[in-house]
């Protein structure tokens, strides 16, 4: 179990994190996503304890991270551009994991290489960033930690390799206690494997909820309605986010069970009503949007 409870970091006047508070359970693949500098990279080295937060607390198990070796025996941080030494290749990069995590499961890693392709021996500053990137998760995963901090997953990997991570990851957890916690710009990834999301905007968690939950509690609805004047009515009477109206069809994003939202609508006696699937990359351009952060008025 992790526990983050008013976590907050600050550099000189730039607040990265701020008033962070969640909780990620063990067995749930969590998903991190936000804006621009909304602080996922600093939250996840606040976790893995490489930073010491201004105030707050980081519970791992019950444990505070900061200062304390035992705890961060079972955190592995994979950071978005991850750092091999000159020369280096990737028998040399196992053989210092191997130090730094005793439980590095060896022959899994080399298994991994020769599925990828990728040679032991080749010098890792030949290699293109996806090869990097996949290095990184080999050791990642064959660390064989409790907690998986992986910023940028996906970033830079092919579609067949970013299938295979994340069948990698699903088998992780049901094979041994493993929580891997995962920061990423790709929604849609993140939409196929997290049953669990936090939204972070500047420096705060906007919400945090279960995947499942947060889809079913805000609808996606087109509708057709006779009088105009209905529809200023059925706004009223729903917490409605978005709204964009387009010839005879209104497309409303409302807050609420998809009973509830229906409910209201069949009201109105709409001559046509359809409810649309709600992804997370709506869900998350929806929320910033309430929270002040419009990209089309960046656009104009």
């Amino acid at each position: 179990m992790l526990e983050l409870t008013n976590l907050s970091k600050a550099f000189r006047d730039i607040q990265a994190v701020h008033e962070v508070t969640a909780a990620i359970a063990d067995g749930e693949v969590f998903g991190l996503v936000g804006t621009n500098g909304a602080g996922k990279s600093t939250l996840l080295r606040l976790i893995a304890g490489v930073l010491k937060q201004d105030r707050g607390s980081i519970l791992i198990d019950g444990e505070p991270v900061w200062d304390n070796p035992e705890i961060k025996a079972q955190i592995c941080f994979i950071p978005d551009s991850g750092y091999f030494p000159v020369n280096s290749t990737p028998l040399t990069m196992m053989q210092l994991w191997k130090i730094i995590y005793p439980d590095f499961q060896e022959k899994r890693f080399l298994d991994f290489l020769r599925k990828a392709g990728i040679s032991e021996k080749r010098r890792i500053q030949t290699f293109s960033k996806g090869m990097k990137k996949q290095l990184s998760l080999f050791l990642g995963i064959c660390a064989n930690t409790k907690y998986l901090l992986c910023d940028e997953t996906f970033d830079g990997l092919d579609p067949v390799v970013r299938q295979a991570v994340k069948g990698v990851l699903a088998s992780e957890i049901l094979d041994r206690p493993f929580v891997p916690v995962i920061a990423s710009h790709n929604l849609r990834e993140l939409e196929d494997i997290c049953d669990h999301v936090g939204l972070l905007h500047k420096g705060g968690i906007l919400l945090s909820e279960a995947l499942d939950d947060m889809k079913g509690n805000m609808q996606k609805v087109q509708l057709v309605v006779q009088d105009p004047m209905q529809e200023e009515t059925l706004k009223a009477q729903l917490h409605v986010i978005l709204s964009e109206k387009r010839g005879s069809i209104l497309t409303i994003i409302a807050r609420g069970s998809y009973q509830e939202v229906m409910d209201v609508i069949e009201r109105t006696h709409p001559v046509f009503v359809e409810n649309l699937p709600l992804t997370l990359e709506e869900i998350f351009i929806t929320e910033t949007e309430v929270a002040g952060y419009d990209v089309r008025s960046i656009c104009k």
